[in-house]
Formats: structure tokens, sequence, C-alpha cells
């Protein structure tokens, strides 16, 4: 019961903070219906769903998040030369917030093919190119190696490091309000209000890191790579996840977090 309540205060004290946000500052209606939407699909997911699965069927699910990192760079939509949406229908969902999470706790889960899987990762973020995708990756590796000192995790995180500067310089486009860089465009104007959503998102951060039901390295992974999307929205105009408007990290999130409740496995295959 307690590991479901901090999954529940995770997910859900960010994204609560964000809906207050949204409505209170006058957002398009769409905007809180689509992230309470998403939020009552995920925490239940997060919450009641237990995914069980030995090391190759984690690696055959590595391999198809993998494939749809790369989809946006084939299907589009593109804007000047920048592809990180995956189309589905009427949405389209930012790419990286939905299936690194999800990546994140498999590599945590997956000593062995921990580096290539965040390589593959990287590339897709470089090639897009998406900063905040390369940053939470680069925050990943260091959160693993803060949990379990797997040396290769050093020049993974370095190289992500200068790939997420590479993608930066290449990749921005004008932030959309309500969406991107949430944080420093309410400091200005609001600096209490931006300093709620700032406790919401750290509350979650330290959840993850803490008080998640798994182990060691998977809630460092994944502590690590929300700080590395929030980095990004700080920097640069990238999606504030959780706090601002945008479905694909409160899905991504959730999956991840119901990845997470899985416990430790035995390899095999």
């Amino acid at each position: 019961m307690a590991g479901r309540a901090a999954i529940v205060l995770a997910l859900g004290t960010p994204v609560l903070a964000g809906l207050i946000f949204l409505a209170l500052g006058r957002a398009p209606l769409a905007y809180p219906v689509g992230n309470a939407l998403a939020l009552l699909l995920a925490l239940p997911v997060a919450t009641l769903v237990r995914i069980r699965l030995a090391g190759g069927r984690q690696r055959v699910l590595a391999v198809v998040l993998l494939a749809l990192l790369f989809i946006p760079l084939l299907s589009g939509p593109h804007l000047n030369g920048i592809a990180r949406w995956l189309p589905l229908g009427p949405l389209t969902l930012h790419a990286g917030a939905l299936v690194v999470p999800a990546l994140v706790v498999l590599a945590a889960r997956d000593a062995e093919y921990a580096p290539p899987i965040l390589l593959a990762a990287l590339l897709a973020a470089s090639l897009q190119p998406d900063a905040a995708t390369g940053l939470a990756v680069m925050m990943a590796a260091i959160g693993l190696y803060n949990a379990n000192g797997d040396w290769r995790m050093v020049p993974v995180a370095g190289i992500a490091f200068l790939a997420s500067i590479s993608a930066g310089l290449r990749g921005e486009l004008p932030a959309q309000p309500f969406v991107e860089r949430v944080l420093v465009d309410l400091a200005l104007h609001q600096p209490f209000a931006a300093l709620g959503l700032a406790a919401a998102l750290l509350a979650s951060f330290l959840l993850i890191a803490h008080a998640l039901p798994a182990e060691k390295p998977v809630r460092h992974a994944l502590a690590g790579s929300l700080f590395g999307f929030s980095l990004a929205a700080l920097v640069s105009n990238y999606p504030s996840v959780l706090i601002g408007y945008g479905a694909a990290p409160i899905l991504g999130y959730g999956l991840a977090l119901a990845l997470a409740r899985q416990g430790p496995q035995t390899p095999s295959g």
C-alpha cells in the first residue's frame, strides 16, 4: 500500500499542480482536459498493472520502444527539419517524453545492455534533434552510475552531454505558452506560483528517487530522466514535463512506474 501511495503522489502531485496552473492561467480548455484524461489513464496503469518481464522479454520491449523513438524521423510531422512527435490520429505526442522513462527503467534492469540501450535512445535524440531527450538520457546515466558504480555510464553521460549541446543548437523552436519553459515564464510574473510548481516537481523527483517500490538503480535512473527533462525546460524551449500541457510525459511516466513496480528479475534468454 505504501508503495502505491508513493506512485500516486509521484505522478499525481506535479500533474495536479499543473492542472491548477493551467486552469487559473486561463489556458485553452483542451489543455487541462487533455492532461486530466492522461492522468486518469496513467494512474491505474502505474498503480494496478504489474508488468512482469524476464531478461529476454525486457530486451524485446526495449527494442520496440527504441523503434518508437525513431518513427518520427520517417512519419513526421517535421518543423524546420525537426521531428520529435509521434502522430496518433488527432494527437501528436512527444516521442522522447513518452518512451524514455520506460526505456531507462529497462536499462537499469539490464546491466549488460544498459549502455547500448541508452546510446540508441541518444542517437534518436540527436537525429530529431531533441536536447531534452538527450539530457534525460544523460541524467539517467548519471543516476545509474550513482546507484551501482558502473563505469560505463560515465562515457555514456559524457557523450549525451555533448550530443545534447549539439541538439540544442540545431533544434530550438519557439516556446509555446503553457507547454514550454513554464517555470521560467511564470517566475517573471508570479514567482510564488512558480515556486509552488517547482516544489511539486521536486516532490515527484524525491519520491521517485527514494520512495518508489523498486530497486535503487531503477529509482535513480528514472528520477534522473525527470531531472534531465526538467533541466531542458529551464534552459531552452522544451516541454515542462508533468507540470505543463502534454499528455506524453504523463503517459510515459505512468508506464515507467508500472514497469518499475515489477521488482528485481533474474535475467534469462
